[in-house]
């Protein structure tokens, strides 16, 4: 009569077998950000700054196989005003996307198909450059966020704040880095 595994032995493979492959790292990159801050190109035209108000290139690799969107955020929750301030917020980015680039989300630079731009802090879809207040240092935190569903479902003209909770509840993956904002 065969031997059948003690509970702790068949606990241990069943473990084993369920174990996920090892995946790649998500990961999100900001070319030519080396020293962590913005360049003078991508700051916001307004508020007492002037820069160009472009922004900058992002890339993202090592997305889990199953994303069926993305969505990009840059958020400052350094800004004085109790909430933080939604600098950029792009949902519904297809799943081959691996890049947006400097100047994204214009008309000279369109976003790819179906994606789109949602009303930032700034009171307008698309890209608002850092803004801080003089003397300040503040942080940009910038989020691809791979999403398990193709669309989010959002009202027309949503805020920031509910693409960040959709976004959020629908996340298999993030990946983050953080620029400096100074003047």
């Amino acid at each position: 009569m065969p031997r059948l595994p003690s509970p702790a032995a068949a606990i241990l493979a069943l473990a084993i077998s369920a174990a996920p492959a090892a995946a790649a790292e998500f990961r999100v990159a900001l070319p030519g950000h080396d020293a962590g801050t913005f360049a003078a190109e991508e700051y916001f035209d307004g508020f007492g700054c002037n820069g160009a108000n472009r922004s900058p290139e992002i890339v993202w690799s090592g997305a889990p196989a199953e994303t069926r969107s993305f969505a990009v955020t840059v958020y400052d929750p350094d800004a004085p005003t109790g909430s933080g301030w939604w600098h950029w917020v792009v949902a519904d980015l297809p799943p081959t996307t691996t890049r947006l680039a400097a100047g994204s989300g214009t008309p000279e630079r369109a976003l790819p198909a179906g994606a789109v731009q949602i009303r930032t802090d700034y009171g307008k879809a698309g890209w608002g450059g850092p803004c801080p207040p003089v003397g300040e240092v503040h942080r940009y935190v910038v989020t691809v966020s791979a999403l398990k569903v193709d669309r989010l479902p959002l009202p027309a003209d949503p805020s920031a704040a509910l693409v960040g909770y959709m976004t959020r509840m629908n996340t298999i993956a993030s990946a983050q880095t953080t620029l400096l904002g100074r003047r």
